[in-house]
């Protein structure tokens, strides 16, 4: 791919860094005011005992330049894994090098050997870049889905006290 570029696994000491481009990213989809992760909570989740996502990190020259958070979802109509791309973010004197394609094709790589049906992943629909690198690399826009999403006070109060509890086995 890139002679310069390299992609390695994220490791626990990475942590401080994954916030910075965590940061970097919100900043430049403007919701830099809706970041509430830590450190703690990014380690928890990314190297803790029940570990709910993975990161791989982009390096130029052996500097990190780049991001990808992923984990598996699942297709009931196919009956296979997925990988889902929460985020993808290349510092932005680094993009044009074709980083972030090397980022997707890695990602694209490891569902097959995991041997999932798809990669999926959103992105704002005001990120015409970004819309336009997805089209160019036969990524498909899925129109006919709305994502929806519960947060804060409505996540609590469907989930809240008073709501029969689930049996588990």
């Amino acid at each position: 791919m890139l002679k310069n570029f390299t992609i390695r696994a994220a490791t626990e000491a990475d942590t401080a860094l994954i916030l910075t481009f965590i940061h970097g990213l919100a900043d430049y989809e403007k919701l830099r005011h809706e970041v509430v992760a830590t450190e703690h909570s990014l380690r928890e989740s990314l190297f803790g005992n029940h570990r709910i996502a993975e990161v791989i990190i982009g390096e130029w020259e052996q500097t990190p330049v780049a991001f990808a958070l992923y984990f598996h979802n699942f297709s009931t109509f196919l009956g296979q894994a997925g990988i889902y791309l929460e985020d993808l973010y290349v510092n932005p004197d680094m993009r044009g090098k074709g980083i972030g394609k090397c980022m997707l094709a890695y990602l694209a790589q490891l569902a097959c050997e995991r041997k999932c049906g798809r990669l999926e992943w959103s992105v704002l629909d005001w990120n015409e870049p970004a819309l336009k690198f997805y089209r160019s690399i036969g990524a498909v826009l899925m129109d006919e889905w709305t994502v929806h999403r519960l947060t804060g006070d409505a996540l609590r109060q469907l989930g809240g006290i008073g709501t029969p509890r689930i049996k588990t086995a």
